[in-house]
């Protein structure tokens, strides 16, 4: 419902529905001119919808009371419950098989449901469940089950569940890995939170979480490392020990830009491990050199160039001779990995954008520099 002042000085009520962000006037039930009529109008309004729902009013007045009890419509709610939530969690929770990985352990579970219901400290959990009319366990409780999640396992038992429970359902054939930081409002190091590189430019000390998932995001394996350590070191371990684990002999791994580095693809080649990783845009004109000397520079939106890039250096064994671009072959080009190169329109004008905003700001910073510099020498001239 709407209200809306009219020119008198009076008060519209309207009933109005929004689709596609267009406001929609379905009917207009009057115009108060005081609090009365407002509410008269409004409880109308509130009849309507409920009607056009199929949504009966609960009607206190009507019922009779109990025995020893006045009116129904004086009653207080004392307590809610929102059982269905947690149950529909519990349940997800179960066929994922998290319970019997974690050994039953209650307080374990509460802690994990409790973060999906309101992300808050662990100390919050009795609150959070509580609100949803659970007796949850108590802190000391929730903080003695932290302490046997790295005593008995819990990390490798909730990966083993979750690759049993892809295998099971859809197959696993592909997977995808990328890390993020999470840092910590605290003064000092140890040996886990370290000062390092943050995407946020930070200088709070973090860690570096990786996540190993299935093509449709599920997750599989997660890894925890000190803050200073370089991203690109850390897919290797993740990759291997969920191998390992599992018994994984052919596997296609994807990965961003970031995980780009000579070890990285090495060591996975070495592990009969295929894989998919972004490429950095500044080894374009080495790749592509045979194809600006045959084609010039001019890409249509949407073109693919399928042709190799060295494993190592910058000399490639393309042939610019030969203007098709070579099909890669492990044998007959044994230095060279496989690149795909695509062009989008849209991605280029936003990078062209991107680096116009950038060389502006530049100019600006410089201009400043400039003419502060020069306000300190009139100001302050040499003796």
């Amino acid at each position: 419902m709407r209200k809306v002042k009219t020119a008198s000085g009076a008060t519209a009520v309207q009933i109005v529905s929004k689709s596609g962000g267009v406001r929609r006037i379905v009917e207009h039930l009057g115009s108060a001119h005081d609090e009365t009529e407002l509410e008269v109008l409004l409880e109308a309004g509130r009849q309507k919808i409920a009607a056009w729902q199929g949504q009966g009013l609960l009607d206190l007045e009507s019922l009779e009371p109990a025995p020893g009890r006045t009116s129904l419509a004086r009653t207080t709610v004392e307590s809610k419950h929102s059982r269905l939530l947690w149950e529909v969690l519990h349940g997800a929770y179960q066929r994922l098989g998290l319970g019997e990985a974690v050994g039953g352990d209650r307080a374990f579970e509460q802690m994990v449901l409790a973060r999906l219901i309101e992300p808050s400290s662990k100390a919050q959990v009795p609150r959070v469940l509580s609100d949803l009319g659970l007796e949850p366990v108590t802190v000391r409780t929730l903080f003695r089950s932290l302490g046997r999640c790295g005593q008995r396992g819990y990390r490798e038992s909730i990966s083993g569940a979750l690759f049993e429970h892809v295998t099971a359902t859809s197959g696993l054939a592909l997977c995808l890995y990328d890390v993020t930081t999470l840092y910590f409002e605290a003064e000092k190091e140890d040996d886990l939170r370290r000062v390092g590189y943050s995407k946020e430019r930070r200088v709070d000390p973090q860690v570096i979480v990786g996540l190993l998932v299935d093509r449709r995001g599920f997750p599989l394996r997660i890894g925890c490392w000190e803050g200073n350590k370089a991203e690109t070191t850390t897919i290797i371990p993740v990759v291997e020990a969920f191998q390992a684990a599992h018994g994984i002999e052919e596997l296609v791994i994807v990965a961003d830009a970031g995980m780009l580095s000579a070890s990285n693809l090495t060591a996975l080649d070495k592990a009969h491990l295929r894989f998919i990783v972004g490429a950095r845009q500044v080894r374009a004109p080495g790749d592509l050199e045979a194809h600006f000397h045959w084609a010039g520079d001019a890409f249509t939106d949407g073109q693919l160039i399928d042709t190799i890039t060295p494993k190592k250096g910058s000399r490639s064994e393309r042939d610019k001779a030969v203007r098709a671009e070579p099909v890669w072959d492990p044998v007959e080009y044994s230095g060279s990995w496989r690149a795909v190169w695509a062009y989008s329109k849209k991605r280029a004008a936003r990078d062209t954008q991107t680096l116009t905003a950038q060389a502006n700001r530049a100019r600006a910073i410089r201009r400043w520099r400039e003419t502060s510099q020069g306000h300190q020498v009139r100001h302050h001239p040499r003796r």
